[in-house]
């Protein structure tokens, strides 16, 4: 079953449960946010990349206009409800502005592991530490889901878009791992090599060999 949904293509993902301020200032976007307002619709931000609009995207809920300009422009709060996947793109929704599509809501299975939790937890503590990096993580290892943490871990837009066509929360914990297991080792390495370029030029105590 499919349903109509306006869509507001971004360069970005967004994640089930994030929350997304924005600022409105197209006309096209403006018109869609007014008809949100009045007909207390949701609206669709597909990922824009690579100058395309990608087939899934994030259903959204318009929580508040936070403030409005005089021009028309409004700043706004809103939530991520659900991933969706486009069935129909139309560049222009009949009678409107802005773009629009057909869609499939997708279900989600929001079952993890407890104990790839607090592996991941783990690991992305150590690259904050690496990166001397001051962000609150959550207290427990059951106290977040994969779509929390999906910013924060390192992940190009093209790998967070994976991760949001990802319908299982177990899967998406293993990507997540994947990725930090291969970026840590990097990461440690880079920021090696960089204390080390920093001490070029000072005076080293030298110890030599004894012979």
């Amino acid at each position: 079953m499919t349903d109509f949904l306006p869509l507001f293509p971004l360069k970005m993902v967004v994640f089930p449960g994030e929350q997304l301020n924005l600022h409105v200032f197209e006309p096209r976007y403006k018109q869609l946010i007014r008809e949100c307002e009045q007909n207390k619709v949701t609206f669709g931000i597909p990922a824009y990349i690579d100058d395309k609009v990608m087939d899934f995207g994030t259903e959204i809920r318009l929580k508040k206009i936070e403030k409005r300009y005089k021009k028309g422009e409004v700043d706004i709060k809103t939530e991520g409800i659900g991933i969706f996947k486009i069935k129909e793109f139309f560049s222009q929704a009949p009678n409107k502005l802005y773009a629009g599509a057909d869609i499939e809501r997708l279900k989600n299975n929001p079952q993890g592991d407890i104990l790839l939790y607090d592996k991941i937890l783990r690991s992305v503590e150590e690259l904050f530490h690496i990166l001397n990096i001051d962000k609150k993580l959550p207290d427990s290892s059951s106290g977040f889901s994969t779509y929390d943490i999906g910013h924060h871990v390192g992940f190009s837009i093209e790998q967070e878009y994976e991760m949001l066509s990802i319908r299982a929360e177990r899967d998406r914990q293993s990507y997540i791992l994947a990725h930090l297991e291969r970026l840590i080792p990097i990461v440690r390495e880079m920021e090696r090599l960089r204390k080390k370029a920093q001490m070029n030029g000072h005076f080293k105590t030298v110890i030599p060999p004894n012979f």
